[in-house]
């Protein structure tokens, strides 16, 4: 018994320490040893999905544009904006490198805010309420449960699969002991057959960005995982209104 409570203790400590990287949720204290776990990227997806799922539920009694506007706030919000920021800086880097990899990364090191961030920014948030919008008017809610989740789900198989660019990175990575994902491909393939089965495509929306970043950038670091996470999920959205 001692040892199935420590166990459970360490679980939702990585969980906790997980969901205080990836958002900006208060978290209870945990052991400053416990850091944060790609296993639990998933989890942490579930987590946010369903605060927009009921946000939508909640606000379906206003005017639609003004629930989609409540649900994006909240999306973008409650990762204090940081997989935007990922976006942004490698849509400059995109934009100055001319296909030269190096200068690529280059660009995407420095602190400024170039046209291409503000351009691709702005396009991505226009594009998630317009979305958002049309779900909302629908009265389509299930897929805002899952696509969070299938977004950090890719998030963490990048980061696991894909060579990081600095060393920094790559010491963190090296502590997901060669984590298997599969089970939590299995569960949202599941969970999307009965709530949202267009979503069942999201895993070749993951690898077709994954194969984007080994082509451009032979690797990752955490902008284009952000940025993967941005771009994946507009496109679920996007899959969504199809079907809705």
């Amino acid at each position: 018994m001692p040892e199935t409570s420590a166990e459970n203790k360490k679980v939702w400590g990585n969980y906790f320490a997980t969901l205080r990287f990836l958002t900006i949720f208060p978290t209870p204290k945990v052991n400053a040893r416990i850091s944060p776990k790609l296993s639990m990227f998933p989890l942490v997806g579930l987590t946010l999905g369903l605060l927009l799922y009921l946000s939508g539920l909640l606000g379906s009694g206003l005017y639609p544009l003004a629930t989609a506007f409540i649900v994006l706030l909240i999306w973008v919000g409650s990762t204090g904006f940081l997989h935007l920021d990922g976006l942004g800086d490698l849509a400059d880097g995109l934009g100055a490198a001319h296909q030269d990899k190096e200068k690529l990364l280059q660009v995407m090191k420095t602190p400024d805010v170039g046209s291409f961030a503000v351009v691709s920014i702005a396009l991505l948030l226009l594009g998630k309420f317009a979305l958002l919008s049309s779900l909302v008017f629908l009265e389509s809610f299930a897929p805002l449960l899952l696509i969070p989740a299938w977004a950090r789900l890719g998030a963490a198989w990048w980061a696991s699969s894909l060579t990081p660019l600095h060393e920094g990175l790559a010491s963190w990575c090296r502590q997901a002991d060669h984590i298997n994902l599969m089970p939590w491909f299995a569960l949202l393939l599941f969970l999307s057959l009965i709530f949202a089965p267009i979503l069942m495509l999201a895993p070749l929306l993951l690898w077709f960005w994954k194969a984007f970043l080994e082509h451009k950038l032979g690797g990752m670091n955490g902008d284009v995982l952000g940025a993967g996470i941005e771009i994946t999920e507009l496109s679920m959205l996007l899959l969504c209104c199809f079907t809705a």
